[in-house]
């Protein structure tokens, strides 16, 4: 999912490490904190990649800044990448939060729109962070109160996730 961010906000602007760096954050918060670490050597395997670019200017300060940006590979891997993603980017809440925020960098609607459909698939399979004899256990079978408020929260957001795919594959369609 970092280097899905690191093209997608690449396509938008140029950007040099520290403001990509804010962006990435911006995006995932607390949930997966993104540390130089692993945000750099993302950056260098996209450069060697041919997928980003990055030329050097003036800072502000003393130092010069590494500007990065999307080159045309790159634009083309971003669209495939959303054109396909892989299925943990469709199942995984965090992550397919992190493809929505760049789908609309895929062109095509009717693509956009299978995109959604997956999620949209995925969340009609019954499911639950609990099972007993290998069926979800739902709100009302839950053992205890804390089981119960999570299955409840789960329920909530999962149906206003459902509703929101209804309109957006609607409104792609149209």
């Amino acid at each position: 999912m970092l280097e899905l961010s690191i093209l997608g906000f690449l396509c938008e602007v140029p950007l040099h490490g520290y403001e990509l760096k804010a962006r990435i954050q911006g995006l995932s918060g607390h949930i997966r904190p993104v540390s130089d670490g692993a945000l750099y050597p993302a950056i260098t395997r996209l450069v060697k990649a041919g997928l980003v670019e990055q030329r050097t200017e003036p800072g502000s300060g003393a130092a010069p800044r590494r500007i990065l940006s999307l080159t045309e590979a790159g634009r083309v891997d971003l669209q495939a990448r959303l054109r396909h993603p892989k299925e943990v980017e469709i199942t995984d809440g965090q992550r397919f939060f992190t493809l929505l925020a760049f789908l609309r960098h895929l062109p095509d609607r009717a693509e956009q729109a299978a995109v959604l459909r997956r999620r949209q698939a995925f969340l009609h399979t019954p499911a639950s962070f609990f099972y007993r004899d290998g069926e979800p256990v739902r709100v009302e079978e839950a053992p205890d109160l804390f089981r119960q408020g999570m299955l409840r929260i789960a329920r909530a957001t999962g149906a206003e996730e459902k509703r929101w795919l209804a309109e957006a594959i609607a409104a792609l369609e149209d």
